[in-house]
């Protein structure tokens, strides 16, 4: 025994403070870094794009750039193609829009009121096409988006192919997901614009003026809470496979605790997407703008203005529509860490298959709620 009856190897304790028994080492003061014989936390399990527990911010955002690139030919091939198809019936619009207000500008004495009516149907008619078509290929794409996120967690790749055929069983009830937000999104729109009809033949424009500034600030507010309450049901459908009704169920309860913290990122997302978006696709819109502008009035015109603006939309939706589908998904997988103790069942898995040698496609099962570490 060494001086003060400690045996070897062992730190030597200071006098126990009041209330602590005999032999209690005494806590280090505020301020000190690790005592001696302080051993690190290991560094956290991270066999794919994530670290396997509880995520921040960082981790959200890296890890849906790590998913893109980790598979880039699949989420970006499949997203440009998505693209591709909303952004042509929009573009086809603007370019004749554009085209014909820059005959008008060159000869306003020989616009009639059916050439006006014309380009307004054209264009409405090509962003309601836009938006037909959106509805159909972007809920697909979410669902492909999220299957190969389920699998790039664990470190493995899916082809388009193979995660198309693991989610065709499952578009039924992404749509039916789709619908439902649709009906909780459009329904006070046609409530409102009823009621303000009705106003209107009152002659109180005034009252129908500051009605619709407030009814813009409440529905934004609106939008959001059902938005974020609802951004987890793709996921539940995908990896949990669930009904519509019973994934809005599980979304709610996952962001339920967490609410402003879910909001927050997919809000910071929204922005973030929406300005690099904008920054891409702002050369070609611009170009097709001014060609249409400068040439008005030739078949020729139209169709090169199109294809400028085609390519705009189709760059800056080409990454929006991942990096979205990416950060909801692994917010999901964030909450059901930290609700459920996932990331216990996430790195014993991760063990095995780093003890095998390769991610098996049983992985994919792992994502059931039967799974969870807790209830």
């Amino acid at each position: 025994m060494p001086y003060g009856g400690q045996p070897h190897g062992q730190p030597p304790y200071q006098q126990a403070p009041a209330g602590h028994g005999p032999g209690t080492p005494y806590p280090p003061y505020a301020g000190q870094g690790p005592g001696y014989g302080y051993m690190p936390p290991p560094p956290a399990l991270r066999p794919g794009i994530i670290p396997l527990h509880p995520l921040r911010l960082g981790d959200v955002l890296d890890g849906t750039i790590k998913l893109i690139r980790s598979n880039p030919k699949s989420v970006l091939g499949l997203s440009a193609a998505a693209a591709l198809v909303v952004s042509v019936p929009v573009a086809l619009g603007q370019a004749y829009v554009f085209d014909s207000a820059a005959s008008i500008a060159a000869d306003p004495g020989s616009v009639t009121t059916g050439d006006l009516y014309g380009s307004l149907a054209v264009q409405y008619g090509g962003t309601l096409i836009s938006l037909a078509v959106q509805f159909v290929v972007v809920t697909m794409l979410t669902g492909v988006l999220t299957r190969i996120l389920g699998r790039a967690v664990f470190g493995g790749t899916v082809s388009a192919g193979e995660a198309w055929r693991l989610v065709k069983g499952r578009v039924g009830a992404l749509f039916g997901v789709v619908a439902l937000m649709a009906v909780i999104m459009v329904v006070p729109l046609i409530v409102f614009v009823l009621l303000m009809a009705a106003l209107a033949t009152t002659g109180e424009f005034t009252l129908v003026a500051v009605a619709t500034l407030l009814f813009i600030v409440a529905y934004f507010v609106y939008y959001l809470f059902f938005k974020t309450r609802f951004a987890f049901a793709p996921a539940a459908v995908v990896l949990e496979g669930r009904g519509p009704i019973d994934a809005m169920r599980r979304s709610w309860q996952l962001v339920t605790g967490d609410f402003w913290r879910v909001l927050g990122i997919l809000l910071l997302t929204w922005i973030l997407v929406g300005i690099v978006s904008t920054v891409l696709a702002f050369p070609f819109s611009f170009a097709g703008t001014m060609f249409s502008a400068m040439g008005a009035g030739t078949a020729a015109t139209a169709i090169v203005s199109a294809l400028f603006l085609t390519i705009g939309y189709t760059i800056g939706s080409m990454l929006t529509y991942p990096f979205e589908a990416g950060v909801a998904g692994l917010l999901y997988a964030d909450r059901r860490m930290r609700a459920e103790a996932f990331d216990l069942v996430l790195q014993t898995a991760a063990i095995e298959q780093q003890r095998q040698g390769w991610v098996h496609s049983s992985a994919d099962d792992l994502w059931h709620p039967s799974n969870s570490a807790r209830p």
